[in-house]
């Protein structure tokens, strides 16, 4: 069971009457990375490839926090983790090795409830190589990916499946594994946004088979940093748009010029307190993995397991506090027994209030909301919501308390225009 005030002690920000409810776009850092990115910075602070000490130590902090990814993401080895400036960059860097191998009349399926990060690098690429975009649409009524048109959109001329775990608007997690399924099926590849779902549950790119999966760091309490994963056999075969002298082999080929030496340091420390978590506190998930996962994978999986045991407990609360409320929609799935269908990320609207005069209503009592499209363009439209300013947006994250939320839900109560 989750000790809730042994983990908030671990994130010195929380030591104030701010709450955080603006997960989504961003966590909160642990004690952790701040300790890991200090000590970059004051002892190991140099650039990539020298013989001297300073540079020895960046490289070996390097190769240490890109085996941790690969735990992380359960990844076959360390190669196949590219470190970059954030999921954005590296999608729209990788976009273009990956239009190498289109074809005018090929074909990229992307789908209604993405972050646009997840399909205007497609656009750009299928407009630059002639290619057609397929649009997999979504149930309005719960905000669900239609599974039956994705098997629609996938055909036999699709070279590229592009899809998101979780939803960084509604909330709703996608079956990427059909998804990637259907791609292999039709010999086409499958690119996975996972920064939604990283910081709440387990991603094994081994068992799911994709080829290529993006994360960020800050959405899962690191720095800003973004993070991909491919295939080796892949970033092998891909052309990486580099310098001339920068390495020939994935994955430093993928990492153009000078990283963000301190940022991979404080994701180490981000992964070190996920393993503390988990092997703090998921001593009851052991029996379910201890046969396929040792050391920091399996303390990583626990970890995700915690996180996720805890934030189905707010899930529960915010939706009490939430449905009640006269006035109040909630957009996606709604239902308490569907709740590991989503991450905890809750949008809607109020009636008589645009989205951006209820954020800086709640700013004035000391929450910290999104308002708008969080980038989710395409899904907003669909729901007719875009001209009217998106929704309001409340991301909980394994720090956040039931009374924090049951605060939220006094505070929309006493709102009065």
């Amino acid at each position: 069971m989750l000790d809730i005030e042994a983990v908030r002690s671990r994130f010195p920000s929380l030591n104030n009457e701010m709450v955080f409810f603006d997960n989504p776009g961003g966590t909160q850092i642990a004690q952790d990375v701040l300790r890991r990115m200090q000590h970059y910075l004051l002892n190991t602070n140099a650039n990539h490839g020298g013989a001297f000490t300073t540079s020895l130590r960046s490289d070996s902090v390097v190769y240490e926090a890109r085996q941790a990814m690969a735990d992380f993401l359960n990844a076959a080895r360390p190669e196949e983790i590219v470190f970059g400036q954030n999921m954005t960059s590296l999608t729209l860097h990788i976009s273009r090795s990956l239009a190498l191998l289109l074809q005018p009349g090929d074909e990229i399926v992307v789908t209604r409830l993405d972050h646009d990060a997840n399909i205007a690098p497609w656009l750009l690429i299928a407009r630059d190589r002639g290619c057609t975009i397929r649009w997999v649409d979504i149930h309005p009524e719960d905000c669900t990916l239609d599974m039956q048109d994705l098997e629609r959109q996938v055909t036999p001329r699709t070279k590229l499946v592009a899809i998101g775990y979780a939803s960084n608007a509604v909330g709703t997690i996608n079956d990427v594994k059909r998804a990637i399924e259907l791609a292999h099926q039709a010999g086409a590849l499958c690119f996975i946004d996972a920064v939604q779902y990283a910081p709440h549950r387990f991603i094994d790119v081994q068992e799911l088979d994709c080829d290529l999966l993006a994360c960020s760091g800050y959405k899962f309490f690191g720095p800003h940093i973004g993070i991909l994963y491919g295939k080796y056999e892949l970033l092998q075969k891909l052309e990486a748009y580099k310098v001339r002298p920068a390495d020939n082999e994935p994955p430093e080929k993928f990492e153009t010029g000078t990283q963000s030496f301190e940022s991979i340091a404080g994701l180490l420390g981000c992964l070190e307190y996920l393993a503390w978590l988990g092997t703090t506190f998921g001593a009851s998930f052991t029996h379910q993995h201890q046969e396929l996962l040792t050391g920091r994978r399996l303390a990583l999986r626990q970890a995700m397991e915690v996180i996720n045991a805890y934030e189905s407990e707010l899930s529960q609360t915010i939706l009490q506090a939430l449905t009640p409320l006269p006035g109040l929609k909630l957009y996606g799935i709604a239902d308490p027994q569907r709740l590991q269908e989503r991450v905890p990320t809750f949008s809607f609207s109020l009636e008589g209030w645009r989205p951006r005069e209820l954020a800086e209503q709640l700013a004035v009592e000391h929450f910290n909301v999104w308002d708008g499209n969080y980038y989710a363009v395409e899904v907003m439209t669909r729901l007719g919501l875009e001209e009217q300013g998106g929704l309001l947006r409340v991301g909980l994250a394994h720090y956040n308390t039931h009374t924090e939320i049951e605060r939220l839900g006094r505070a929309l109560s006493a709102l009065k225009k």
